[in-house]
């Protein structure tokens, strides 16, 4: 993608962020998806992925707008889920197009976010461009304990007990030999780590190719053993 080229606006991370509309769609999808049962996807979720989208293209020496596009792009992800789980990520797009469009950003940020966020799950999505790439690793690399609402289910739900299995998670960008590591720490008195593979290799592969668009290769760490 030749980024000369692109018209930017002057908008910001932080005006999203204070944006009332942004923030009652966040709020309402994660109270919505609590009430059928699925993990967070807050306030919490949504800033981590952020910080982290923006992180792997500042990592990786993309410009300065990129990686606010792309915080923009993980902020902005899952507002979707106010109006249905199913195909959240197109939806998120249209509503995103609305939003930044009435903010004054410019049709270039637009369609780059756009696509991100209408790309970022794994039944359709593909990584596009580098903003939709950073959004797809940030995105599926969130597994952690702090996800899950209540301790009492997850005996009974494998991504509930996968998640509160996961006591530590980082993404790791190395520039110079082109890999993105995800390292997780599983307690296997909670979770097999057999049983992150049965829910989450779709994902893995997700980030593989997110990876390989940004020219590098993914890798994932578990318990200090490479895995992928």
């Amino acid at each position: 993608m030749n980024t000369i080229e692109l018209k930017f606006s002057t908008v910001m991370l932080e005006d999203v962020k204070a944006n009332e509309m942004v923030n009652s769609f966040i709020q309402a999808a994660n109270d919505y998806l609590g009430a059928i049962g699925y993990t967070e996807h807050g306030y919490r979720h949504v800033s981590l992925v952020s910080s982290a989208a923006e992180s792997i293209l500042s990592s990786l020496g993309y410009p300065k707008r990129l990686q606010e596009l792309a915080a923009i792009a993980g902020y902005m992800h899952d507002i979707g889920n106010v109006i249905n789980r199913q195909d959240h990520g197109q939806s998120a797009a249209l509503m995103t197009m609305h939003i930044l469009k009435q903010m004054g950003c410019t049709p270039d940020e637009i369609s780059l976010i756009a696509s991100a966020v209408g790309n970022h799950e794994e039944e359709i999505g593909d990584p596009v461009n580098p903003v939709a790439a950073a959004l797809i690793i940030a995105d599926k690399s969130d597994v952690h304990k702090t996800r899950v609402r209540s301790k009492n289910i997850i005996a009974a739900d494998i991504h509930d007990r996968v998640n509160f299995a996961v006591d530590r998670s980082f993404l790791k960008v190395n520039k110079e030999e082109r890999i993105i590591s995800l390292n997780l720490n599983i307690d296997t008195k909670i979770a097999q780590v057999i049983e992150y593979f049965e829910i989450f290799m779709s994902r893995m592969d997700m980030c593989r190719r997110a990876a390989k668009f940004l020219d590098c290769k993914f890798e994932l760490i578990i318990n200090e053993r490479k895995l992928l």
